[in-house]
């Protein structure tokens, strides 16, 4: 019998991380990292899997309330998978990208965008863990070794073209494709580097502020980025505390997670620019792409960095396109899944933007660090002012937790999307009845 999708799963997870205030900034003060998670499962055997993996783990992250309609979101259009031979599904994988988004009644309540959005990312997501499962290989190798026109063929080109034509990216493709192997044996051989963010919430004191900063110094971290936008006056105190620990040479970022008009982020900016920022994150509305472009403007030589609330390749477009920001920031499960990540890593090499994931949430280090590989590998064939966020929350939670050494990831080994959770976490952490939430 042919293998087939047979069963949709979703769970509703949450943990809770607002009792520590682990995760607060200007704009949530006290989230809780959740997932609205999705298990896909297989029957049958008749295919031509290199392994014969019957599940594919995805979710996408939210921080608490309202995960709930993330989960029915995702349960709603990965019903348009079940039946599906798994063999269409991961030999087309940009087929089935299509096929969940082109219910034209799902698409009335978000194209391309919000709750529904969220929900394909889920689905998506779990679809190239299976993927990746069957071709016993990880997400990267998995992206790594398709071809050019493979890689091409994954995006939705309708409303890109304008900026990079399917031919232009081939073209991108196609000149980083020689060297692939060098590449890959420099990031088996040293790793992918990152920054935390561990050190820096919005809630932690000043003592705590200090004292995991000196703990990242220790550990080796040469990146931190600390949370801002509340209140200017602690912000400056805040940054001098940092940056006394972090001497001279390490590398600080500031994140205002949204919280300020364009004004106040310029402001805010001037005030904190004597600490050597690098860049300024989500300095203003994640919508308002005239007003980053005006900041970035003013608060030169600081990077504007933004895109963990992009919620799909339009918007980062037009970031790009109105050279709005220096940083380009993914979000592996706010953007539509695998497939609308590659069209960004894409846009985003042929503008020479470095993309910085952002990963301050359960389970986005795993996902993430599948993507920054891909780029550096075949898209970008660059690691110039590339990093990828850590946070360290929540990763003993997966089958195949992140592996950091000296401020860097190390290559994921195991086959998959490194995005499933243990059996015991989902049942313990499931909402509203599980262990944690009674």
């Amino acid at each position: 019998m042919p293998a087939r999708i047979v069963d949709l799963e979703t769970i509703d997870v949450r943990f809770p991380t607002s009792r520590d205030l682990d995760g607060s900034d200007a704009m949530n003060e006290a989230p809780d990292y959740s997932a609205a998670y999705v298990v896909l499962h297989v029957d049958g055997t008749d295919d031509h899997a290199v392994h014969p993996a019957t599940e594919g783990h995805g979710f996408t992250f939210t921080i608490g309330r309202g995960n709930e309609l993330a989960v029915a979101a995702a349960e709603a259009i990965g019903k348009r998978a079940i039946g599906l031979s798994v063999d269409e599904v991961v030999n087309d994988l940009g087929g089935f990208a299509r096929h969940l988004e082109s219910d034209s009644q799902l698409r009335w309540l978000g194209p391309a965008k919000g709750t529904i959005h969220l929900g394909t990312a889920a689905v998506l997501n779990a679809a190239w863990d299976l993927a990746a499962k069957r071709a016993d290989k990880p997400l990267w190798k998995l992206l790594a070794d398709m071809s050019p026109r493979q890689i091409v063929d994954l995006v939705d080109w309708r409303y890109l073209t304008d900026v990079l034509s399917p031919d232009a990216a081939l073209e991108l493709l196609e000149r980083q494709e020689p060297t692939r192997a060098e590449r890959t044996a420099l990031l088996q051989r040293d790793g992918y580097p990152a920054y935390t963010t561990s050190a820096g919430w919005l809630g932690y004191d000043d003592a705590k502020l200090a004292r995991l900063c000196q703990e990242a110094v220790d550990a080796g971290w040469s990146s931190v980025k600390l949370k801002v936008g509340a209140n200017l006056e602690d912000d400056v105190r805040r940054c001098g505390i940092a940056r006394r620990i972090l001497g001279p040479d390490a590398r600080l970022m500031i994140d205002a997670n949204q919280n300020l008009s364009v004004p106040d982020a310029i402001r805010w900016a001037e005030a904190l620019a004597p600490f050597d920022i690098w860049w300024f994150e989500e300095p203003t509305s994640p919508d308002d792409i005239l007003g980053h472009a005006a900041i970035a403007k003013r608060i030169a030589p600081i990077n504007v960095a933004t895109g963990e609330h992009a919620h799909n390749a339009v918007m980062f477009k037009q970031f790009l396109a109105a050279d709005a920001i220096g940083i380009c920031q993914i979000d592996a499960c706010r953007l539509g899944g695998v497939n609308e990540a590659v069209a960004t890593l894409l846009l985003a090499a042929a503008h020479e933007v470095p993309v910085c994931p952002h990963a301050g949430g359960v389970g986005l280090c795993e996902l993430v660090q599948h993507l920054s590989i891909f780029d550096y590998i075949a898209v970008s064939g660059s690691l110039e002012n590339r990093v990828i966020e850590y946070v360290d929350h929540l990763h003993e939670h997966f089958i195949d937790p992140v592996r950091m050494s000296g401020g860097r990831y190390l290559v994921p080994e195991a086959p998959g999307y490194s995005a499933e959770i243990k059996r015991d976490t989902l049942t313990h952490f499931r909402f509203p009845d599980g262990g944690a939430w009674k």
